[in-house]
């Protein structure tokens, strides 16, 4: 097998891509809980958004007896401290590795700089175009969602977990919300790329080749309603509060994070902060393959996986034609 990486990019990660070793045989346990920690702990995605969850719950989030009636006053506030957080963490990444360039290339995977003018953008440029479909159709689409499942869990319409009555299962729902949304996004994205739905819906997420922080949540609100539905499914499994901010924005805010474009944060010539996946960038380049996450790998059950190699990506040109009927 030819494990040669693939050529064009400025920084390829060691290939071929791994899935997660809880999907590898044999098993190995000490990989199995480096996954784990290394995903959770010390310095992760998913442990900030936690951490955001929460602090957004006890001093930006208004009490649930007054979300009972839809009134302007608590879904505006809402709706600013979501507009916030989005202008905050992709905004302040793209501050960080593109208008200051403060990491230069280190760990960056496309070369190319990102579409100042384009005739396919909204406002004629990609980061104009992605801060758009961002802020006015992805921010408002997910705090509609907050505001339904806020109403519904006060109104009594969807089951409410407590830590006092369930501690175990309140904090093991932190765990299993991300294996949710692999499943969740494999499923949907396979959906989005039937061609009706590619041409009038997901295109306009594709015009980013390459991409950026403001690229992960531009999107066609079709799509925003489509992606965020993931929520509902609180409508069924109970949940506290903070769990659905919990849910919503690490879909949201990792949507960002994961279309940095960079693999990581590097301070002290270290990686402290995974970002992108080389795994996501390379679905923007060629298309047809890599619908998913490296959580569950739904890729590798199903043909569409990319691991990085020249073999590979061989393969996933003899699927495309075949899809293409040529």
């Amino acid at each position: 097998m030819d494990d040669t990486p693939l050529k064009g990019w400025n920084h390829v990660p060691k290939v071929p891509l791994q899935v997660s070793p809880f999907f590898r045989w044999p098993l190995r346990p000490q990989e199995m809980l480096s996954w784990v920690w290394n995903s959770w702990f010390l310095i992760s995605e998913k442990l900030i958004i936690v951490s955001i969850a929460f602090v957004s719950f006890y001093w930006f989030q208004p009490p649930l007896e007054e979300t009972k009636t839809l009134a302007f006053g608590w879904i505006a506030e809402m709706y600013v401290r979501n507009l916030i957080l989005m202008a905050v963490v992709a905004g302040g990444l793209h501050l960080y590795f593109y208008t200051f360039t403060k990491q230069g290339k280190e760990l960056r995977y496309d070369p190319r700089p990102l579409m100042k003018n384009g005739r396919q953008f909204t406002l004629g440029g990609q980061i104009r175009d992605n801060m758009f479909w961002t802020l006015a159709s992805g921010v408002t689409i997910w705090t509609a969602y907050e505001v339904l499942m806020f109403w519904a869990l006060a109104n009594g319409y969807a089951p409410m977990l407590t830590f006092a009555a369930h501690p175990v299962w309140f904090i093991a729902l932190f765990l299993l919300i991300p294996i949710w949304e692999s499943f969740y996004f494999y499923w949907i994205h396979r959906f989005l790329h039937v061609p009706f739905f590619y041409k009038h819906v997901h295109s306009l997420h594709h015009r980013n080749i390459n991409v950026g922080p403001w690229s992960g949540m531009s999107m066609h609100p079709v799509e925003h309603v489509i992606f965020l539905g993931s929520v509902l499914i609180h409508w069924i499994v109970a949940a506290h509060p903070v769990h659905i901010l919990f849910h919503l924005q690490y879909y949201t805010l990792t949507a960002a994070t994961t279309h940095t474009g960079f693999e990581g944060l590097v301070v002290k010539d270290e990686n402290r902060l995974a970002l992108g996946t080389f795994h996501h960038q390379m679905h923007h380049r060629y298309f047809e393959c890599n619908y998913g996450s490296l959580e569950i790998p739904w890729d590798k059950f199903f043909g569409s996986f990319h691991d990085g190699t020249t073999a590979a990506n061989e393969r996933i040109k003899e699927r495309r034609k075949r899809m293409m009927g040529s």
